[in-house]
This record gives C-alpha cells, structure tokens and sequence, in this order.
C-alpha cells in the first residue's frame, strides 16, 4: 500500500477526494485540533475588541495597545518553541503545551471588569499560541511530502477558518437570542459566548494529545545549540521572504480595527458577527483550492495576487461609507487570506532544511508578529488623531510596497528550493 504521505493525487481527481486519498492521518487530525479551537477562539477573541469598546468604554489606543502587546509577546514565544522543537527532534508536547494554556486561559474572560484582566488573558492565549504554532506548522511539513505541502497547509488554514466560521455563527446566534439587533454588546451576552466556548477549546486539547502522533523524528545535524535568530542555515532566499514578510506585516493592524470600522458605518453587533461568518465562509472555502494552486502554479504568484488584493481592500476600508461595501470588502478580505496565508507557510517549508524547519517557522512567525505591537500601535493612534480612514490609507500603502518589493526580489531567487523529508 502506497505511503499517504507521498501519495500523488491523479490530474482529474476532485479536491475532497485528493484530500481524502493523499492527506496522513496527522495532517487531518490536525485540522480538526485547529476547527476546534477557532470555534472557541472566535466565540471569545474575535468579539472581544467590542467588548472593550462597547461594556468597558476601551479607548480604540488602548485596544490596539492589548492587541498589539498580546501578538508580540506570542512572536517572542514563536521562534524559541520553533528552534526547540528542531533541537529536540519532536513537535507534539510543545504543541499540546501551548493549545492547553490557550484552552484555560480564554474562561477567566468571564469574570473581566476592566481591561487589565482582559490584557492578562490575551497574554496568556497568545502564549499558548506562540508555544505551539511554529512547531505545529513543522509538524504538518515533516507529516507530508513536499509536493502536497501547498494542498496540506491550505487545507489546514480551511480548517481553522471553518471553526471561525462556526464559531461566529454560534456567536450571531447568542447575540440575536439575548438582545436582538442592539448596536453594541452586552456584558451578559459575552459571558454566554466564554461559557459556551470553553468546551470545543479543551476538546481540541484532549483530540492532540490522544490521537496525533509524533513522525519519525527529523535527523539532525550535529551542532552546538545556536541563538535562536540565528540566520545560520536558514539561507538568504528565506531571509529576503522573511524581510519583505515583516514589511507587509507592519501595516497589517490587528482586525480589531475593522470590526471597529464595522460599527463606525452603522453596523450592530449581530450584522458584525454575521459579516465575519461571511468572511470566514469565503476564507474556508477557497483556503485548500489555493494552496493546491500554489503547488501546480508557484508560490511566487499566488502570494503576490492575495497581498496586491490586500492593498485594494484596505484602500476601500479607508473609503467606505455605507453597510454594504464594508459587506463586499470582507469577503474580498477573505480571498486575501485563502491566497495569502497557507501559501506563506509552505513557501517557509520550500525555502529551508528539514533540520531547521521549526527555527525557520518560529523566525516567519515571529518576524510577523514582533510588528503587531507597532502596526496596532501606529493604527490606533491614526485612528485617534486623523480619524477612521487613517490606518487603512496606512496599511494599503505599505501592503503595495511590499508587494512591489516580492516581485522585484523573487525572480532573481533561484527557483524554489523545495526541500525533502
């Protein structure tokens, strides 16, 4: 019987059925981990930002000041965990590590009076996050081979995106019970959606730890242990993607400031969750297509398509006015993600040794989180100063000149380097 994971779906195969023929038992395992937690973390997380505008009257600066300092603190985390999972040679314990303080972190929401407890849970969710992303991501490079690593991780990120979009709908439906089409949440109805959301979170934790299993550890070269940024090895192709990633995410704020914008148009709190279902839906569904695109087509091009529509999107965050282009704009986010996200990771996995994988994720996922604290930072301050439009006119600016700059950069790259088990 043919490997799974070295199985190559034949050219008129559907894509649910090259899903189920060529993924391994732990790329779906993990997927289903993800769905789960995304459907605690959106019922939670995601509404929270309206939480502290709406019950504890959080100035947006110091929203972005939360935000900015959870994700930052998640980055430092990140490339620790990523370059101790290759020195370890194994991924899971880190990863069932950071999913279980993520799972019983989100519950203490419940009792948030003020917007210092609400910091010290982001800060520990966003640890847990940290703990496990890089070497989760290396776990699904090392579970397949590498011509389905573009299929895998895009079927990863629809995964997860489809817990989001779960998540929301169950938030939409907990909203519309306890206080119809109010304008903005209620302390009471966020207390509902932190106790409905604690048990998917802690299922997912049980699901890893019982059922996903270690691959065949990588074979690690000898070496003294190096300083966790340690360029050795990564390779200068990676470090260029790394830099032009960074500059990207400089000017990609945290989304609270969308659903701020949301609000800012008109929106209630039910029509807000209900638009980020519909974001998640367009994200879910699309995610796995284009990371299998990438595989056939290159990264190069699917990344450049989803950051250049990246820009168009937040330029018409900046212009919009009325309800239903804030609609449209959503959905367009959510085809940014699709092209964007899980092409991004399996272009990290192309790029570098097997024996520097984790390093390599934790530095990807580090270099793009290390700017949260400065783009939401930057963001809210925009928003205080020149008014709503600002930080979007900010991000479009940046996400174009990071776009320009991958494209001058990656045809004098040699051709993707994509590296074996």
């Amino acid at each position: 019987m043919a490997d799974p994971a070295h199985a190559t779906p034949s050219p008129g195969t559907s894509l649910a059925r090259a899903i189920a023929q060529t993924l391994p038992r732990n790329v779906l395992l993990l997927g289903a981990v993800s769905f789960l937690t995304d459907v605690s973390s959106e019922m939670t997380l995601t509404i929270l930002p309206l939480f502290l505008a709406n019950v504890l009257g959080v100035a947006p600066v110091f929203i972005g000041l939360i935000e900015g300092i959870a994700d930052a603190t998640a980055s430092l985390t990140r490339i620790f965990s990523g370059w101790l999972s290759d020195r370890l040679g194994r991924r899971k314990a880190l990863a069932v590590a950071g999913y279980g303080l993520s799972a019983v972190s989100k519950p203490v929401l419940y009792f948030a009076s003020a917007w210092g407890l609400v910091l010290a849970v982001r800060f520990s969710d966003r640890l847990g996050k940290g703990i496990r992303t890089a070497p989760r991501d290396a776990l699904i490079a090392d579970s397949v081979a590498p011509q389905l690593r573009g299929l895998s991780f895009g079927f990863h990120r629809a995964a997860d995106t489809a817990g989001a979009f779960l998540g929301l709908g169950l938030v939409a439906l907990i909203i519309f019970l306890s206080q119809r089409g109010s304008l903005q949440l209620e302390r009471a109805t966020f207390q509902t959606l932190v106790l409905v959301a604690t048990a998917p979170g802690l299922l997912a934790v049980a699901l890893l730890a019982w059922l996903v299993r270690e691959p065949r550890p990588v074979a690690l070269k000898p070496q003294a242990a190096p300083p966790a940024l340690a360029p050795r090895g990564l390779g200068r192709p990676f470090l260029g993607f790394l830099g032009v990633s960074t500059l990207f995410a400089l000017g990609n704020s945290s989304d609270a400031f969308l659903l701020l914008r949301a609000q800012h148009v008109g929106l209630s709190a039910l029509q807000v969750a209900l638009l980020l279902m519909g974001f998640n839906f367009v994200y879910a569904v699309l995610a796995t297509p284009a990371g299998a695109l990438s595989d056939r087509l290159g990264r190069r091009g699917v990344i450049l398509t989803g950051w250049g529509l990246y820009a168009l999107v937040y330029l018409g965050f900046a212009l919009a006015g009325t309800g239903w282009q804030v609609w449209a704009l959503f959905a367009l986010y959510g085809v940014y993600y699709a092209l964007a996200e899980g092409t991004g990771r399996a272009l990290v996995a192309d790029l570098v040794p097997a024996d520097r994988r984790g390093t390599a994720f934790g530095a990807y996922h580090f270099a793009l989180g290390v700017t949260a604290l400065p783009s939401s930072l930057i963001a809210g301050a925009l928003w205080q100063v020149y008014g709503p439009p600002a930080p979007f006119y900010f991000g479009a600016a940046l996400a174009l000149l990071a776009a320009l700059l991958l494209a001058a950069w990656l045809p004098r790259m040699p051709r993707t380097r994509v590296t074996q088990k």
